[in-house]
């Protein structure tokens, strides 16, 4: 049953070009169907989650990462009452616009591209879905409604100034209201992202073998997973034990959401999706005991895995192949593809656009084309373990 603050297809505030409405399926449902098709999404397959796209075929990769967070997404909108599609299409896209090699990638763009506007991975997705896929006769871009593109730029939260170029320049035509907070169903996918990689890091953080099964049955609510699985399975294998313990660590997470959104719901009493978004606070978010834990979980992340000795390595040496990419491009832009070179041509010499366009071409690089470029470039590969060969 639709909760009266969830956001309705059939009232959505449309699209920036006008198109007829689909006989089978709503308009947030084609919102998620183009974003499945679009481009952009296919790349996510060879794009850094946390470990660069060859370091092995078992980590999560960008697009494992949101097919996961749709997975949970859908999963609290149906138990909220939301509109399952809209959560999900917003779930889908809200990686769209992360470079090669994550945050490591966004973090030397956004220094490269200081002097331009900067750089920042949830406007590029915007400039995605609203400019870069050139598929369709009539518009540039997915033409996505309303409530998607907004869900894409806010599910954080409020846009504060200074606003993202790449932002600030589609609000100019279509304005998404970035001061307020995002409707119920971004929320709920801003919260399974951080369900998601809160999960698979730990996860692949031990595949990877950073950190052991009995340090994380030592944090807070990974020692309540672990005791109830030695509890119920005596002896079990020590890969099933684990899998078995992080499966429940993963769904207390999900009910602490559920419970707690609940609560916020049934104070606030929203009669429509405006009232969700002029709450003031995030209504779909953490109890804060259970945000306390987390952020011990976080912090152990962080010094085990997001900044452990091999992974800082891969850091420096992807860092260095972005750094290099860059300026080449920019004093050799006729070595760009050739749809990219007719942009160049629009500019007319203009060094911040021509600075944009090879930013675009570069952060829509896969970890692989990324260093397959730069090893035709500049004769220099990195291999698995991070090193020059």
């Amino acid at each position: 049953m639709r909760a009266p603050h969830a956001c309705d297809p059939t009232r959505s505030r449309g699209r920036l070009v006008p198109e007829e409405e689909s006989t089978f399926r709503s308009p947030f449902q084609r919102d998620r169907d183009r974003i499945i098709h679009s481009s952009a999404f296919r790349r996510l397959k060879h794009k850094t989650q946390v470990f660069v796209e060859h370091e092995g075929d078992y980590f999560r990769t960008r697009l494992t990462h949101s097919l996961e967070v749709a997975q949970v997404a859908r999963t609290m909108a149906r138990a909220l009452g939301l509109d399952e599609d809209l959560t999900e299409a917003v779930a889908l896209a809200h990686d769209l616009g992360h470079p090669p090699f994550g945050h490591t990638g966004e973090d030397a763009l956004q220094a490269l591209m200081a002097p331009h506007g900067g750089f920042d991975h949830n406007a590029q997705a915007i400039r995605i879905v609203t400019h870069l896929e050139r598929h369709y006769a009539e518009f540039d871009g997915l033409n996505l409604t309303w409530e998607t593109l907004e869900g894409i730029a806010k599910h954080n939260g409020p846009v504060a100034p200074p606003i993202p170029w790449a932002l600030a320049g589609y609000c100019h035509r279509h304005d998404l209201e970035l001061a307020t907070h995002a409707g119920a169903e971004a929320q709920v996918a801003a919260i399974a992202d951080d369900i998601a990689y809160n999960h698979h890091d730990l996860h692949d953080g031990l595949r990877a073998e950073l950190f052991s099964t009995d340090e994380l049955a030592g944090l807070p609510i990974l020692d309540g997973c672990f005791a109830e699985v030695d509890r119920l399975y005596p002896g079990l294998n020590y890969y099933r034990r684990r899998h078995e313990a992080l499966r429940r660590f993963f769904g207390v997470l999900v009910e602490d959401v559920i419970a707690y959104a609940h609560a916020e719901l049934a104070a606030l009493d929203p009669r429509n999706p405006a009232d969700i978004r002029g709450a003031g606070r995030p209504i779909i978010r953490f109890s804060a005991p259970l945000f306390a834990d987390l952020k011990v979980i976080r912090e152990f992340l962080f010094h085990r895995m997001y900044r452990a000795p091999a992974v800082v390595e891969m850091r420096a040496e992807v860092t260095a192949v972005v750094r290099e990419l860059f300026p080449h491009f920019m004093a050799h832009p006729d070595e760009l593809p050739k749809q990219w070179r007719k942009d160049v041509e629009a500019v007319a010499g203009d060094e911040t656009e021509l600075a944009r366009i090879v930013c675009d071409y570069i952060s829509g690089m896969t970890d692989r084309f990324a260093l397959q470029t730069h090893a035709r470039l500049f004769g220099r590969t990195v291999t698995a373990r991070g090193v020059w060969a």
